[in-house]
């Protein structure tokens, strides 16, 4: 049976036997391999007989490939799975007009395919069999190579599986996107590597003339590829397919989620956020790890004295235990080492959260969604209705959400939320001055904790480092400690980034004492209630950070990045 029209035309014209013919096309039709390349593959016609019966029989435009230079080739349009499905090539591009080189000028559904995907009218070029296969696979392999993606690679991510169903199989854009092959494995390599490395975030930032990638590792940006920026538009709808964003819109921000198998008991969540920019789509994803929550409390850094009023805090029935810090100093982290402390059978807890970023077994946890009407205020307001024993409030953002969180820890709840300030004193100011009465932060605050996340110095490469004194006491160090001093500064291996690999905590952690409670209620200055907790032997951030300095754990300059000297 002649699957392909060209063999049915060959047949009418004596060009090749029949027997011979119809072998060939059934072989090519059930290997799905183009009909052209089997027949020149089996020496059936030479390629200059088969270029010309082919030219002979339509009415395309004949280009030599010799003459033509691959670098014309729109890069937007190259999509190896629609390439190696139709056996065609998009040339060039004339107005609206996308010119397709093929070799086998009969199968019109080519030219509706690419017309179909690429949204613009298409016109055959005829090119000879055996130039058309040269072109593709130095286009496909190019870019490959620009990706820096090598056939190790494509073996060792043959298994990484995006568990998306943003791609439709049944002939979608997003099903093209889904399976644009160097991509997709270029964006495995990079998810991969980002697990590895221990990064933070990805940020896929497009500019005029350049396409950049940077990871964050240990709280700092670093870039790490440079992709062609042709490629931009792909990176893009690859990512957003991958996290069930609408590819189509490109004019406003969006939100999802990535769920990327790396093996049968292993997936790795992120956290996807787009936005649109003047070259393009930035794309920032944020790596969900639920190790990070699960480590406990003995590896995030605490002094044994501060996790002491940590723990104690968290055995009291009621009352608010607040985490402060900038964006990105692990608060999360801390709330859900405490969560995990508190999270037994006997426990009802409830948490808002705006965005849930790790999900905790045995804990209820609500998303926010203040477009729909569920604000925290909302969301508390109904736990206080569901017999809760533990809530927690992933910020304080109002009035109306601290008064509720208020009453909820004295009334017989433990609370834990988070607010957004620089240091422990400061948060008892910053809730006078939203509003919330003096006597009630006294009476239901037990606790504050303010953080800092420094990167730890390499073990490997570290080096002693050796200061003037009186620079050592400038930086705030006093005479007794220098001679016990062990500081180190950073030098940079192969095990290492710059110097530097892991973070650790750098904490305040401020019980609220009978002292405390009454400059509270007299409304005094944070300058006065962090005197008082000095006076008490709570160590601010940078007693913290000079104290890890001391023990070698962390340099004097990462001491200085995240805390005031």
């Amino acid at each position: 049976m002649l699957h392909h029209s060209l063999a049915a035309l060959l047949l009418r014209d004596k060009k090749v036997p029949e027997a011979q013919l119809t072998a060939t096309s059934e072989y090519a039709w059930e290997a799905k391999l183009p009909f052209t390349s089997v027949l020149l593959d089996r020496k059936l016609l030479n390629p200059e007989e088969l270029a010309e019966f082919c030219y002979n029989e339509s009415n395309c435009p004949w280009l030599d490939l010799n003459a033509f230079n691959p670098d014309l080739v729109p890069t937007e349009f190259i999509n190896e799975r629609l390439i190696r499905k139709n056996h065609a090539v998009p040339l060039y591009q004339r107005g609206n007009i996308l010119y397709i080189a093929v070799s086998d000028p009969t199968r019109i559904e080519t030219l509706d395919e690419f017309q179909f995907r690429t949204r613009m009218q298409t016109e055959a070029v005829l090119v000879e069999e055996h130039k058309l296969q040269k072109l593709i696979d130095k286009l496909l392999e190019s870019e490959s190579s620009m990706l820096g993606v090598t056939a190790e690679d494509e073996q060792e991510l043959r298994d990484i599986d995006a568990l998306d169903q943003g791609a439709d199989e049944a002939g979608s854009v997003a099903a093209e996107v889904k399976n644009d092959a160097p991509i997709v494995i270029y964006i495995n390599k990079l998810l991969l590597d980002a697990i590895k490395r221990g990064a933070s975030d990805l940020h896929f930032e497009p500019y005029e003339t350049e396409y950049r990638v940077r990871f964050r590792i240990d709280g700092v940006l670093h870039e790490i590829a440079r992709p062609p920026v042709a490629l931009t538009g792909r990176i893009a709808a690859r990512l957003k397919v991958m996290a069930q964003l609408d590819i189509a819109e490109r004019r406003l921000p969006q939100d999802g989620r990535i769920k990327l198998k790396l093996s049968k008991h292993k997936a790795i969540d992120f956290r996807v956020s787009s936005l649109p920019t003047l070259y393009g789509e930035k794309l920032v994803l944020r790596i969900l790890d639920s190790a990070a929550a699960m480590m406990g409390i003995e590896s995030l850094g605490y002094e044994p004295e501060q996790q002491q009023r940590f723990e104690e805090a968290l055995t009291k029935p009621q009352g608010m235990i607040l985490v402060t810090g900038p964006t990105g100093s692990g608060k999360t982290v801390s709330l859900y080492t405490g969560l995990n402390i508190l999270n037994t059978p006997e426990r009802n807890i409830s948490t808002a959260e705006d965005p849930v970023e790790i999900n905790l077994q045995g804990i209820n946890q609500v998303q926010i969604n203040v477009k729909a009407g569920l604000g925290f205020a909302d969301a508390l307001r109904s736990f206080l209705r569901q017999d809760p024993d533990v809530v927690m409030v992933g910020e304080i953002r109002d009035l109306e959400t601290a008064e509720i969180a208020i009453k909820a820890a004295q009334t017989g709840h433990l609370v834990l939320s988070t607010l957004h300030t620089n240091s422990a004193s400061e948060t008892l100011t910053r809730l006078m001055n939203m509003g919330v009465p003096a006597y009630n932060i006294a009476g239901s605050v037990t606790l504050i904790i303010a953080q800092r996340l420094a990167r730890r110095l390499c073990n490997i490469c570290k080096e002693p480092e050796q200061l003037p004194e009186e620079e050592l006491l400038r930086q705030g160090f006093t005479k007794e400690q220098i001679p016990e001093l062990n500081i180190h500064k950073a030098v940079g291996c192969d095990q290492c980034t710059g110097g530097y690999k892991g973070r650790t905590g750098i904490y305040e952690v401020m019980p609220i004492t009978a002292a405390i409670q009454e400059l509270i209620m007299t409304s005094a200055g944070a300058q006065k209630i962090a005197k008082q907790a000095r006076s008490e032997g709570i160590h601010s951030l940078r007693q913290s950070a000079l104290r890890k300095v001391a023990s070698g754990l962390i340099s004097l300059i990462e001491a200085n990045r995240v805390t005031s000297s």
